[in-house]
């Protein structure tokens, strides 16, 4: 167990949850930086070793990493801690936003502050690729391998999956005679053993109680169904998974419309924490459109999207609580740390790639795809740049690479800059 008081490190949880724009990408960084660079709580082996593990779970990978890191530092209850403080800010944000939207109709009086929150955060990511490359990629092996990953997600848009396994079985064959670190077995926390019974029954129950009482056509134990097979199956992140999710609930099920979804990307873009929270929009409107006799429409609409949100996350606790022991104990495995050291190298790239991706949507109105020889990847058109987002965001790099204004500092005053811009421009 870790000498970190728990209080100081919820403090820093809540930090961490409410910096957790931008995807994982821009998450992961965050987490990187504050426990390991600036409080030193768990070392840089250590991050990667749990990044990697969470890298090739189903789910949300951030929210899972923060589960784990807070189970090293403080066992269950850290776990349980981390992992839903990571989630809270942005799932009621996500909820006052969709009443909001079913009330009014206009979300829109935050644009500008959202807008510099966004530049901020694509600095952040180019920030956190620089640090991990330093630390991460050692040696020309490691280095190719990154760049293979980038490649092959960004050009030829392979799944992540795909790419991930690829690094591990490419890690175990190139890194197979390096040296494996010293690794101290007492150090790993305990988790009851039953721990993970009581999660995967907190997790089930209530789809198991919702089909008795309201039987299976019922829209409560469609959504409990729908997102509870999406939590196991969600590998390689949001994106791999939304392009159904959305189909499904727009075409075959009508909860909302295309359009709406839509909306609800938007949404979930430009708050706290995972996107995959666009789920929690999706389980409001459904049930805000069928909320029966008895419930109001927004009181049901509500309890649609934290149901929906329970049966997303809570197998995110169970995987930690199976699996985080005995990952711990692999690390003195030298076939083991020579696969995650291939996982690890590919996750620069992966990172790299989320981080194009991210420019991409950003900086520029306009892409073309281009799709010849195997490829499939977007182009900006240059003359689509958005030339405030350009600007600010190099202000915020500016400030995190050359001055000593921190995360925090950046935040708020490219938040403050975003508001300006938004009122020089409307």
């Amino acid at each position: 167990m870790s000498d970190v008081s728990p209080r100081e490190a919820w403090k820093l949880w809540w930090k961490i949850a409410f910096l957790s724009f931008g995807g994982p990408a821009a998450q992961i960084a965050v987490m990187q930086r504050l426990i390991v660079e600036e409080k030193g709580w768990i070392g840089q082996d250590r991050f990667n070793h749990a990044l990697n593990f969470c890298m090739l779970l189903p789910g949300p990978e951030a929210q899972q990493l923060a589960t784990y890191l807070g189970w090293l530092l403080h066992g269950t209850r850290g776990a349980l801690a981390a992992g839903i403080i990571f989630i809270l800010p942005g799932a009621l944000i996500m909820l006052g936003l969709s009443l909001l939207y079913v009330t009014i109709g206009q979300v829109g009086v935050v644009e500008g502050l959202l807008f510099g929150l966004k530049c901020a955060v694509l600095a952040i990511v180019a920030q956190a690729l620089v640090r991990m490359s330093g630390k991460v990629v050692r040696g020309t092996a490691a280095g190719l391998l990154a760049l293979a990953s980038f490649t092959a997600m960004f050009f030829f848009s392979l799944p992540f999956p795909l790419v991930i396994l690829g690094a591990g079985l490419i890690g175990l064959w190139l890194f197979r005679g390096d040296t494996v670190p010293d690794v101290k077995t007492d150090s790993t926390p305990r988790t009851g053993r039953y721990t993970w019974l009581w999660t995967l029954l907190a997790w089930l129950g209530p789809l198991a109680v919702l089909a008795l009482v309201l039987g299976p056509g019922s829209v409560w134990t469609e959504l409990a169904t729908l997102f509870s097979l999406l939590a196991t199956l969600s590998f390689g992140g949001a994106y791999a998974v939304l392009a159904w999710v959305a189909q499904f609930a727009a075409e075959t099920r009508d909860w909302l419309t295309a359009g709406e979804m839509l909306d609800g990307l938007g949404l979930a873009e430009t708050t706290p924490g995972p996107l995959i929270l666009v789920t929690q929009f999706i389980g409001f409107l459904a049930a805000w459109r069928d909320p029966g006799t008895l419930l109001d429409p927004l009181l049901a609409g509500s309890l649609g999207a934290l149901l929906t949100t329970w049966m997303v996350f809570a197998p995110s606790f169970l995987w930690i609580f199976l699996f985080a022991a005995r990952v711990e104990r692999l690390r003195g495995s030298a076939r083991i740390s020579a696969a995650l050291r291939g996982i690890t190298a590919a996750v620069v790239g992966v990172i790299a790639n989320l981080a194009a991706w991210f420019a991409l949507n950003l900086l520029f109105a306009q892409s073309r795809t281009v799709e010849r020889f195997g490829l499939d990847f977007d182009l900006p058109v240059a003359t689509s740049i958005d030339p405030w987002a350009l600007a600010l965001t190099a202000m915020a790099a500016v400030f995190l690479f050359l001055t000593r204004l921190g995360l925090i500092g950046t935040v708020a005053v490219m938040a403050m800059f975003g508001l300006v811009v938004s009122w020089l421009v409307g």
